[in-house]
């Protein structure tokens, strides 16, 4: 959040729609990072890495109803039971998914994000950890456990796959959760290029 101004209120990576996702390489991790406001590389230190900012709106644009392509989304799968279920099953208020719920949680997001899932691997992921709150009494231990989804998708509503894409996927955003990356698909890949 550094590399973005001071003052966009209460929640500013919501405000700012700053979405990131660490990936390692056989050159070492690199982080993708998008927002809806472009960060300034150059509150970065001096000998941090490499740094590039692209434009997203390009692909964004070209996105059509049939046309395949292949996801990636670490995201954080959770169920939340309810009043009830949770008193009678000693359950605490987020219920971690993993396996093939966490499968079926992905397959859910998909078609609310306007994808037809066509292909799907899920790799557990260890969990994203952090404090939440002021110093003191205030202050929370946060776990957002992570399953990385990658895959081929048909798009079925490109506007509903536009809104996901800018505003990310499921719980734990600020924890490298929920940006979701599409890249066309090769002709031969199960579909036409986007």
């Amino acid at each position: 959040m550094s590399l973005f101004p001071d003052g966009a209120g209460p929640d500013p990576r919501a405000a700012l729609g700053v979405l990131h996702r660490v990936e390692d390489s056989p050159t070492g991790p690199y982080i993708l990072m998008q927002s809806r406001h472009r960060p300034d590389l150059a509150r970065l230190p001096e000998d941090y890495g490499t740094a590039a900012v692209r434009d997203i709106g390009p692909l964004l644009s070209t996105l059509r109803s049939g046309a395949h392509l292949h996801f990636r989304c670490t995201a954080n799968p959770v169920r939340k039971p309810g009043a009830s279920t949770r008193a009678l099953y000693d359950l605490p208020a987020v219920v971690p998914l993993t396996g093939a719920h966490a499968d079926e949680w992905w397959m859910r997001q998909a078609d609310t994000a306007g994808l037809k899932v066509l292909t799907l691997h899920s790799q557990p992921l260890d969990s994203a950890t952090g404090i939440r709150g002021q110093r003191g009494a205030d202050q929370q231990r946060i776990r957002h456990a992570r399953t990385r989804f990658d895959g081929t998708a048909a798009v079925i509503d490109p506007d509903r796959l536009r809104e996901k894409l800018i505003d990310g996927i499921g719980r734990g955003k600020a924890y490298g959760c929920g940006l979701l990356t599409i890249a066309p698909a090769r002709t031969g890949e199960g579909g036409t290029r986007t």
